[in-house]
């Protein structure tokens, strides 16, 4: 807003500083830490006198775990206020990418909040059917797949090399929801221990800020080999929101938690790094920043389709992190040595800009 703002007053000073991603960003970033850390206290304040008990929390999971009854959960609705209020000031508003991945954040957001307060409601961790779910969220991610690919092209690029992309054609539409939903998810699934899930997505968004900057320029492209998509430097922007965002809401949720994320954040944060790879054009890079959250979904999978055909776990709980709970693990050791893994991931698929 500040940005057309400062170009339709023709205040040269104020919009050669706010023409630059790098500074929207930065101020993006501090805007969102700032409204979340303001309205975090009188939102836990009010989900807390609403809900009640809280959370419920699983009879069979670990038993520590019995000592977080009450609660509160929809903390992610703190990140999302925050993250929106944040773009909304500084974004350009007239760029699509933006608009399509804030339509998926507050799309999936709504969709997690209703299973948040399913849960909460009926007192069960079941929340709304996976079916009615799955099928709002491919919904959401086929409109918002539509929005972005008509302004890309339909090519799947491949990291590590250059000039190497395949051309997915109208299948490409297909594959940018399912990347969007399925990331989605596997955020989801990981947001089981404080503070768990929003470093991880702080820092994947924080790797993705960097992808977006250098993709959205000819010159950096060009130079390392990568996808050039015009406009996709604004994404940098949105990244920065959902960093800051995501630490006013880890103050809060730093053990032991105050507030949980809840289905509203996550789902909607995962949906939106989903969203921003695409746009980018580095969907297999995000299986790679996003790793741990990979490992974490297909941990459930295996879980599964391993016990409904054999009887037999495969680990003794899942997701992954309560496996590691079970073995004896405290619940920060896990917490700390997640953080540490994703990291890792981050920097291996930074290496692939120029590993080409």
């Amino acid at each position: 807003m500040l940005y057309l703002l400062a170009e339709w007053m023709e205040f040269e000073g104020l919009f050669n500083l706010v023409r630059y991603q790098t500074f929207r960003a930065g101020a993006t970033l501090m805007t969102a830490l700032v409204i979340g850390l303001i309205i975090g206290p009188r939102l836990i304040d009010v989900l807390r006198v609403r809900q009640g008990k809280g959370q419920p929390i699983r009879e069979d999971g670990p038993q520590t775990h019995l000592a977080k009854v009450g609660t509160p959960t929809m903390g992610g609705l703190m990140i999302l206020i925050a993250l929106a209020l944040s773009l909304l000031i500084w974004m350009d508003l007239s760029n699509p990418f933006v608009w399509a991945c804030l339509a998926v954040t507050a799309g999936f957001g709504l969709i997690g909040f209703m299973d948040d307060y399913d849960k909460v409601s009926k007192r069960s961790h079941k929340g709304v059917s996976g079916k009615v779910r799955l099928l709002l969220e491919f919904i959401v991610a086929g409109i918002a797949s539509y929005i972005i690919v008509s302004q890309i092209n339909t090519w799947l690029y491949v990291p590590f090399v250059s000039d190497r992309a395949i051309p997915l054609g109208w299948g490409y539409y297909l594959f940018a929801a399912f990347v969007i939903v399925g990331a989605g998810n596997a955020v989801n699934l990981t947001d089981g221990l404080d503070g768990l899930a929003i470093m991880p997505v702080i820092i994947a968004a924080g790797t993705f800020a960097i992808i977006a900057y250098l993709t959205g320029r000819v010159d950096y492209s060009e130079y390392l080999g990568i996808p050039h998509v015009e406009g996709a430097g604004e994404l940098a922007i949105f990244c920065a929101a959902i960093i800051g965002a995501g630490l006013a809401f880890l103050w809060f949720n730093a053990p032991p938690a105050a507030v949980f994320m809840g289905d509203t954040g996550s789902l909607a944060l995962g949906g939106a790094l989903g969203a921003i790879a695409v746009a980018s054009h580095h969907e297999i890079v995000l299986a790679i920043v996003g790793g741990l959250f990979v490992f974490e979904a297909l941990s459930v999978i295996i879980q599964v389709f391993w016990f409904k055909r054999t009887g037999k776990r495969v680990f003794r709980m899942a997701p992954i992190h309560h496996h590691f709970e079970q073995l004896g693990w405290s619940e920060s050791k896990v917490v700390i040595r997640f953080w540490i893994i994703a990291i890792v991931l981050a920097i291996i698929g930074l290496a692939t800009l120029k590993l080409r």
